[in-house]
């Protein structure tokens, strides 16, 4: 790969409850770097549209030309080069668009088996074991219906990623410690 030169030093993916938004900050804590959340670019379009969240994940369902664009604007952030430009991109296709775009950067997917995202998931926002199970693979199943009708691929495919963390059973620490030792490799 080339590797373009741009401001983002990482892209962090992986499934709902995988630990990507606590080691997102944590990196951000420990570089004192910026990042761009793909959930928050949702928000902020949903705000920009004047449409509540449920309205515009509709419209996002009715319309895969909304989803085409929030992914454009993500890889417009992404190969920025100014001093606004996000550090860190966390999006479960953020590992895709950097290896498309050819950006020499670690690519980290974070993999937990799905019993522990749900007992992740349940300690945060609680909730019956069963029904977090349940709802996150209605949800893995859309979500993966609707990347294959994109782009023909899934987040959790192999090819793009530079490194796959096992993080089932590491502490936050434990996945920061690794991920601080990767970017220190890509340096």
């Amino acid at each position: 790969m080339n590797g373009r030169e741009t401001m983002v030093r990482i892209t962090i993916s992986g499934h709902p409850g995988s630990g990507t938004s606590t080691l997102v900050n944590l990196l951000r804590e420990n570089k004192n770097w910026t990042s761009l959340n793909g959930g928050e670019l949702f928000r902020q379009e949903a705000k920009r549209r004047n449409m509540s969240l449920a309205d515009f994940g509709q419209l996002c369902k009715d319309d895969l030309n909304v989803d085409r664009e929030l992914d454009a604007i993500l890889k417009e952030q992404m190969l920025r080069s100014d001093e606004e430009a996000p550090s860190i991109v966390e999006s479960r296709l953020a590992g895709w668009w950097a290896y498309q775009l050819d950006l020499d950067i670690p690519r980290i997917w974070l993999e937990v088996d799905e019993m522990e995202r749900a007992q992740r998931v349940q300690s945060r926002e609680s909730g019956e074991i069963a029904d977090i199970l349940e709802a996150s693979k209605k949800r893995a199943d859309v979500d993966a219906q609707r990347f294959l009708e994109l782009y023909q691929v899934l987040p959790e495919q192999e090819e793009p990623y530079t490194h796959r963390i096992d993080a089932t059973s590491l502490n936050p620490q434990e996945v920061l410690a690794l991920v601080l030792n990767i970017v220190e490799e890509f340096q």
